[in-house]
């Protein structure tokens, strides 16, 4: 199937289709991309996340809103997504403002996860300074001897997600002799979509 095959009225649906054939060719996360997030005074830092939500709303990922990354996203909510799919030669770009979830939806995603992982959050101070790594595995050691018999950890306050809802999206394809295709989506005011190609 070739891109062009795709309709690409709506970036939603072409983002769709290209996450579903990522699913399928990535060797490991394909859910995997860049956040990058600054500070009031734009200073930029990037890392990488998961997706763990997509709709017509926008794109969720879940984070201590105490680490960097979320101070970050607090005191300034706008950033921009990338995924990059190395086995299909694509990229997405997605930039615009962010939101907090509901506590339900966070809640929900929370309790979702392995146990282990739900303990590991709730002992982690994320990005601040870390004395030893012993302190962090007594930490996670005393919080599974808390909760296992419920096999639940309560969602700290400050774990919670972020849902980006996208003023731009732009579509990247790998072409032969560096030729490449690129097709951008901007939002407008009445929040539907206008399309144009862009030179490699």
């Amino acid at each position: 199937m070739t891109d062009n095959a795709i309709p690409v009225i709506d970036p939603f649906v072409l983002f769709d289709a290209w996450f579903a054939e990522a699913c399928d060719s990535e060797p490991n996360d394909p859910n995997a991309m860049a956040l990058a997030t600054a500070t009031p005074d734009a200073a930029p830092s990037v890392r990488m996340v998961l997706l763990k939500g997509h709709d017509e709303r926008g794109f969720v990922f879940y984070t201590n809103a105490q680490s960097r990354k979320g101070s970050e996203v607090l005191a300034n909510p706008q950033a921009a997504l990338l995924f990059h799919w190395k086995s299909l030669r694509r990229q997405v770009r997605i930039e615009g403002p962010l939101a907090e979830v509901t506590p339900e939806e966070a809640d929900a995603y929370f309790h979702s996860r392995p146990f282990v992982s739900q303990v590991g959050s709730a002992a982690s101070d994320q990005s601040r300074p870390l004395d030893s790594r012993q302190t962090y595995t007594d930490r996670v050691d005393a919080l599974r001897a808390e909760y296992e018999a419920t096999g639940e950890v309560p969602r700290p306050a400050h774990w919670t997600g972020f849902r980006l809802d996208p003023a731009a999206i732009e579509f990247w394809t790998d072409r032969p002799n560096r030729l490449h295709e690129r097709r951008r989506f901007t939002r407008d005011v009445e929040g539907g979509w206008t399309s144009t190609l862009l030179y490699p």
